[in-house]
């Protein structure tokens, strides 16, 4: 178990506010042992393992924040009427956030979100055919089979014809 190390700070120095900061910085940086039964935990941290994590975070936000702040400062701001207009939007901005979208929109997305599935999972379901055996391709058929109900109900619907 690691000692108490202790600050001595000389009566007839000044009482600085770094004299404090050191003081109160020793005692918390000081090791301190509980005690329970037989157990004997020490309160010490050892934050080494999370610099890498701390970093990752670090260099994140560094790589999303940076280019915009960079682009704000150095880029010039010429609005006009072309670039404040709707942009690849189908229709005209709106007040209320209310307003409801046709159901074709919605079908859309449902048929998005099922290839997009089906992609996600016929890759490595691919690639490990032969480890997974018999089990592992019926698994597969059913989910494939409750997909192509979904494919059916946006066919029925009409999802697939456009106007």
């Amino acid at each position: 178990m690691a000692k108490a190390v202790r600050v001595r700070v000389s009566p007839t120095a000044p009482n600085t506010g770094i004299d404090s900061a050191v003081q109160a910085l020793a005692w918390i940086c000081q090791p301190r042992a509980l005690t329970v039964s037989n157990l004997s935990v020490s309160t010490k941290m050892n934050l080494e393992q999370y610099l890498p994590v701390l970093l990752f975070i670090l260099v994140g936000v560094a790589v999303g924040v940076v280019p915009q702040v960079l682009g704000r400062l150095l880029g010039p701001h010429r609005p006009d009427s072309e670039k404040t207009s709707p942009y690849e939007c189908g229709f005209d901005a709106f007040v209320d956030a209310r307003m409801k979208f046709d159901v074709r929109y919605y079908l859309v997305a449902i048929l998005f979100i099922i290839f997009d599935l089906e992609l996600a999972f016929l890759f490595p379901w691919a690639v490990s055919l032969k480890e997974i055996g018999i089990v592992g391709f019926w698994a597969m058929m059913i989910f494939l089979g409750i997909l192509v109900v979904g494919f059916i109900y946006e066919w029925k619907k009409g999802a697939l014809d456009w106007e």
